[in-house]
Formats: structure tokens, C-alpha cells, sequence
């Protein structure tokens, strides 16, 4: 009996060690990004062409680092799966591609989610298939995820993470900076959750302004308004600032948020409308400032099942944000059934005052 209980005694005392030796780990190689960090690649150092023309298209797109198709349920949401398979993310990759060039009159992409080198996407450089799928473009690309190794599910990890945000375009900029959002937690969750930022890209126009664009992946999963409040604030102020130095400014991304009293139009493309927890307050920007959305379709979906039209809840989380001097001419929602993400692409054409 004492051996057995001495036996146990050694079990119990390595599994110990490697839990504290696991989270030393962690804790050592945590990714700490500065609250400010330069985008800006040397080349861009001399003097920038201005921009001589006053209408723009954007696209934002969270493309759930192309492992969250139609086919796929996923455990934080409720379901079983923790990845798809590696045939899948190969064709969910050649999708996103193929929408990416096929919308060649894009001016300014924002996507989020990303993958640079995750277990999840089987390893896939994402970044660089979609920057080689827009050739000649000027592609930015912002760390927000990067985590040897997330722990769970128990049954199946996460595993290795390395993700991001990209904005991208045919013009060059001046100016591009990552904004660091507040952690969402405290050590030691924070070792395995996601540094959110938002990306700040300068182009200088014809006109003396500048167009000031900014790519953000707000926190999901955070029902505390005063820490969503803290997190909008930064990139609010940043927007404020730039708007009266007399620039136009534009944001937009994935907000995890319905934008303020919105409610779907029409038949919401026969999609079942979920609202958010949490919404935009209506007080959030001044009154004068614009919520560019599509309310007749979703934009986001519910992965606790593989999606199904009319049976999994949809929402809308991913629209933009324009200062006062930022006319909208059009804002849509282009439906793609979540065939490769488990969000649709938001389509914005504005023109500056």
C-alpha cells in the first residue's frame, strides 16, 4: 500500500511541475506588444503622391482564418469541433482569393482574422496568399493573437496561434501605426487571449488633408460595458483627433457589437436575427458622425451548428464608422451564405465633402 500511495505521490508531483514548468513557459514567451508600434516600411519614408480623386470603395471582411466555412461548428460557440479539415481551409484560402480578386475596384480592404503560422488553419501563411492574390497592392499586417500554445479544449487544444489583422491597397500611405487595445483579462488568462489593436493608415490628399482610415477588431465575449467603453475610447479619441485637425476619417471592422438601435430590414435575406448582448450606444461618436451599415443581411452567423438559412442566429458586427466630412453613397452586405467565414463581407462606397 505505501508503494501504491508513493507511486501516486510522483504522479501527482510531475504533474505538477509540468503545470507550473507549462505556464512558466507561457508566461516567458507572452506576446507583449507596445501600446503604439510604427507599420510604416522604410520605403515609405520619402515623400508620398497625394491622392487627386474624392471617391473611395472600402470592404471589410473578417475572414475567420478561413477554418469557420459553412461546415463548421465550433466549440467556443457552443459546438463540438474545434477545426475543420485541411482540405476545407485549402478551399475556404481559394475562396478568399477569388472574392479578393474578382473585386478589383476596391480601394481599401479590412480584414481581420488572419492566420500567419496556427495550428488551427494547418500551418497556412494566410497573409501572404491573400497579399499575392492582390498584386501590386501595399499590404499591412498587424499581430493580435500569438500564443505557443492555447490549452484548450482539454480534448482537442488550440494549439499554436499567430494571427492578425491586414489592410491593404493600390495607394501608397504615408503613415501606417498599430494601436494597442487594453487587455481583456488578468494573468493568467490574458497568456492565452487575443492583444486586440487596430491598424491607423495615413494617405495624404491633393486637397492639403488626409484621409485617415482605421482597420479594428473589437473585443468579443466581454459584456462589461465599462472595459468595452475603456476599448472603444482609444480608437474614439484617435478618430476625434484626426477628424479636427480637418481630415476625414474612417473606421470599420469587426465591432462584436450591433451598431446602435439597429433592427434588420426586409426579410434579412431569410436569415433568423439574433441581437447581440451588448450594443453601440447611440452616444458613443457625436451626432453628426455616421453608422454605415446593411440592415437586409447579416454579416455575422452563430457557429454552435454548421449553418443552415433560417436555423442558425445571424447578426450584424461588421459595418463602419465616417466622420462628418464623409459622405456615404452606398453601404451593402454581400451575401455569401458563410461559405468560407463565418462572416459576410460589408461593401462601402463613400466620397469626401
Amino acid at each position: 500500500m505505501k508503494k501504491f500511495f508513493k507511486i501516486v505521490g510522483y504522479i501527482i508531483l510531475a504533474a505538477v511541475i509540468i503545470f507550473v514548468g507549462f505556464v512558466a513557459y507561457i508566461t516567458l514567451t507572452d506576446y507583449r506588444p507596445a501600446k503604439v508600434i510604427n507599420l510604416t516600411p522604410k520605403e515609405n519614408s520619402s515623400v508620398v503622391e497625394p491622392l487627386d480623386k474624392d471617391t473611395f470603395n472600402f470592404m471589410t471582411w473578417n475572414v475567420g482564418y478561413a477554418g469557420l466555412g459553412s461546415e463548421m461548428d465550433f466549440f467556443y460557440d457552443g459546438g463540438h469541433r474545434v477545426r475543420t479539415t485541411k482540405k476545407m481551409v485549402e478551399k475556404h484560402i481559394a475562396g478568399i482569393k477569388h472574392f479578393v480578386t474578382s473585386h478589383d475596384s476596391v480601394d481599401f480592404w479590412f480584414i481581420q482574422e488572419v492566420d500567419l503560422h496556427s495550428h488551427r488553419s494547418y500551418y497556412f501563411n494566410e497573409v501572404k496568399a491573400i497579399s499575392k492574390a492582390k498584386k501590386g497592392s501595399h499590404a499591412l499586417f498587424a499581430k493580435n493573437y500569438d500564443c505557443p500554445f492555447v490549452p484548450v479544449p482539454v480534448y482537442d487544444p488550440l494549439g499554436r496561434v499567430k494571427s492578425g489583422l491586414m489592410t491593404f491597397t493600390d495607394y501608397p500611405f504615408k503613415e501606417a501605426v498599430r494601436y494597442a487595445y487594453p487587455l481583456i483579462a488578468v494573468w493568467p488568462n490574458k497568456l492565452f487571449l487575443l492583444d486586440r489593436c487596430f491598424i491607423l493608415t495615413r494617405f495624404p490628399l491633393a486637397n492639403g488633408k488626409d484621409l485617415v482610415i482605421m482597420n479594428t477588431h473589437n473585443s468579443a465575449y466581454v459584456y462589461d460595458s465599462l472595459q468595452r467603453v475603456k476599448e472603444l475610447n482609444i480608437l474614439k479619441s484617435k478618430m476625434l483627433e484626426e477628424y479636427n485637425k480637418g481630415n476625414y476619417v474612417i473606421a470599420g471592422g469587426d465591432w462584436n457589437a450591433n451598431p446602435p438601435n439597429f433592427k434588420p430590414a426586409g426579410n434579412y435575406a431569410g436569415d433568423r436575427f439574433v441581437p447581440t448582448k451588448v450594443r453601440m450606444s447611440p452616444k458613443t461618436f457625436p451626432a453628426t458622425w455616421h453608422w454605415a451599415y446593411d440592415a437586409t443581411a447579416p454579416t455575422n452567423r452563430q457557429n454552435y451548428k454548421s449553418f443552415v438559412r433560417g436555423e442558425n442566429g445571424t447578426t450584424n458586427i461588421d459595418y463602419f464608422i465616417l466622420s462628418p466630412n464623409v459622405k456615404l453613397l452606398r453601404v451593402k452586405t454581400i451575401d455569401l451564405n458563410f461559405k468560407d467565414s463565418d462572416h459576410n463581407p460589408v461593401f462601402m462606397k463613400v466620397v469626401l465633402k
